[in-house]
């Protein structure tokens, strides 16, 4: 057998060898435990900055933190020990649930929710909303606006400053070296990039560079200087071009503040105004008191 067959045959081995293990790890794959949007997987960092704050805020011992959220598991079946808070990130999807659960049986929680629908939940008394603006990447990938809902809080909806910035700098460090972060840069109105050109198509503004006055550019000399680029490259365009750009650019900031200008404001109806009277009445009375 010469040299080269030999070579060939083992060559064909180790690609049989390949394909048999590609196969298997796929077929096993098929039993492994789905990660869903339900399945947060909260990074660490995040989850030791909550437990902080919470134990800080409201005098609590982290040892009696409680966390029975995790896949597989069953939140009902869990032990909960006198004293304990749950301070955990529950399935989205049956919160509500979740709390009622808590709230009928006395526990206290300090649990994630999604910041946009925090008040959706009905019938759900004596908890506390806490909206922080928080955006948190969990480590499923999913980048959610979080916020958190509590039994631990006397007030019915709160801000709370120091909790938002204890998690927007726990997702720094954890994205840190996760993937690095683009710089943002602005560049003269002689380089187009795609995301500009998108700007303008969300504003609905025609906006055309024609093949002969444009040059592809992946960098500006001055960033090649010190070693930068255009992310996803650029045109570097005519002085005709770049007049359009400056035109589309001040069209879209003025389409972007009308939009703006231009959102809904619903008013109270007497009904609403009534009951504002009341409320104001009440607290006025309990401040007094």
């Amino acid at each position: 057998m010469s040299d080269f067959t030999q070579i060939m045959m083992t060559d064909v081995a180790k690609m049989e060898q390949e394909h048999a293990e590609k196969a298997y790890q796929a077929f096993t794959e098929k039993f492994e435990p789905k990660k869903t949007t339900d399945d947060g997987y909260t990074p660490p960092l995040v989850m030791d900055a909550v437990n902080a704050w919470v134990a800080s805020e409201y005098h609590r011992d982290p040892a009696t933190f409680v966390r029975p959220f995790w896949p597989g598991a069953d939140y009902q079946a869990q032990e909960y020990p006198p004293g304990c808070v749950v301070v955990d990130n529950p399935p989205f999807s049956i919160l509500a649930q979740i709390i009622r659960y808590y709230c009928a049986r006395g526990i206290d929680f300090f649990l994630f929710g999604p910041s946009l629908t925090l008040f959706s939940g009905r019938g759900l008394d004596g908890v506390c909303y806490i909206p922080t603006d928080s955006t948190i990447i969990y480590e499923n990938g999913a980048q959610i606006k979080t916020g958190f809902i509590t039994s631990l809080d006397a007030a019915r909806v709160r801000s709370a400053p120091a909790l938002y910035q204890a998690v927007k700098a726990a997702v720094k460090e954890t994205q840190k070296n996760a993937a690095v972060e683009l710089p943002k840069y602005t560049y003269p109105d002689n380089i187009i990039t795609s995301a500009i050109v998108q700007r303008y198509s969300h504003y609905g503004i025609d906006f055309r560079v024609m093949p002969w006055e444009c040059v592809l550019v992946s960098a500006l000399d001055a960033q090649r200087e010190t070693g930068k680029g255009i992310f996803g490259r650029g045109f570097l365009v005519s002085e005709r071009a770049a007049a359009e750009r400056a035109a589309a650019e001040r069209a879209a900031a003025e389409r972007a503040a009308a939009e703006r200008a231009a959102a809904h404001k619903w008013e109270l109806s007497a009904r609403e105004r009534a009951i504002v009277a009341e409320l104001s009445a009440e607290a006025e009375k309990r401040a007094k008191a």
